[in-house]
């Protein structure tokens, strides 16, 4: 069955491989972005599994309920944020799922519309909203923050070893209200030198998940996502940058052992008990052939957890 979609979900193939979704299973997607892996999702676990899909992204929204309408009454999709995992599974009185999926970051229908104003290809106001309900927008951090907080916010969320001198220069040039007033700004600031990659790439990076808050969003759905998986459930979470990979890695490191205590600690007093399996010991990666047909796949990371029976 072709799937009817212009995006190309990153580690598709992968994805339904390692989630196994099966009939009656029940599966979510916390990031439906255009439908691409929950397509798949419906589709390899006909007749009878369900999914519950989330986006706090009106337009990508619209999309996937278009495309998964195919589905009929099997696609169950929510406006919400992913943090509300356990609130909407309860609503729908379901206990237990089969499989979850977390494609996080940015989407590529996000960043080719400029008006959203992520990127600085365009020009556009200084956005970078997944969900238009949130009151703060890049352009009020970029023209509010005192300069020591946005040099940190940069650094933080950014990893730029330049932020002090990227605030500055953003401070001296406010009020700029624009993607590529931005981008220019940065630029000039430290230099384009011999980088592979625009010298705004890491402050833009820096305030979309700030604007997003998406890292707290990471910290609040991985225990939700564990409570919620029935024995044997997968937990497959695709990252694109260190930041996201680090707090995945570390708690699904965490949560495959039986103990967490200091490792100089003699007696073990935490106990805690390992309540998932790691399946991928090292993050899967693209193929160089999907890089080739999708480039921005190329710094995806794909790890992927099974529920131990610990009840």
């Amino acid at each position: 069955m072709e799937m009817p979609t212009p995006h190309q979900p990153v580690l598709y193939n992968e994805i339904i491989h390692l989630l196994q979704p099966r009939s009656p299973g029940k599966y979510i997607d916390c990031t439906l972005g255009a439908g691409g892996h929950a397509w798949g999702i419906l589709e390899s676990s006909e007749p009878g599994g369900l999914l519950l899909g989330f986006d706090i992204d009106t337009y990508a929204l619209q999309l996937a309920r278009s495309k998964l309408d195919f589905f009929g009454n099997r696609a169950i999709l929510v406006h919400s944020s992913f943090t509300n995992l356990i609130e909407e599974l309860n609503g729908l009185g379901w206990h237990k799922v089969d499989g979850i999926l977390l494609d996080l970051g940015l989407s590529s229908m996000q960043l080719d519309i400029p008006e959203r104003g992520f990127s600085f290809r365009g020009d556009a106001v200084l956005d970078m909203r997944f969900d238009t309900r949130n009151p703060v927008r890049a352009i009020d951090l970029v023209n509010n923050l005192p300069e020591r907080e946005l040099a940190d916010l940069i650094f933080k969320f950014g990893e730029e070893r330049q932020s002090r001198q990227i605030a500055k220069a953003i401070v001296r040039a406010r009020p700029i209200n624009t993607t590529r007033e931005l981008a220019e700004v940065v630029s000039k600031s430290v230099g384009r030198g011999q980088k592979k990659i625009h010298p705004a790439t890491k402050t833009f990076q820096a305030l979309r998940i700030a604007v997003n808050h998406e890292l707290e969003a990471l910290e609040a759905v991985l225990p939700q996502a564990i409570q919620v998986l029935r024995p044997q459930g997968r937990l497959a979470i695709i990252s694109y940058h260190s930041l996201e990979d680090r707090i995945v890695k570390q708690f699904f490191r965490n949560e495959s052992k039986d103990c967490i205590c200091p490792p100089k600690q003699p007696i073990c007093d935490c106990g805690h008990v390992a309540s998932i399996k790691i399946i991928t010991k090292h993050p899967i990666r693209p193929q160089e052939g999907e890089i080739k047909i999708n480039p921005r796949a190329r710094s995806a990371r794909l790890r992927v957890v099974e529920k131990l029976s610990t009840e």
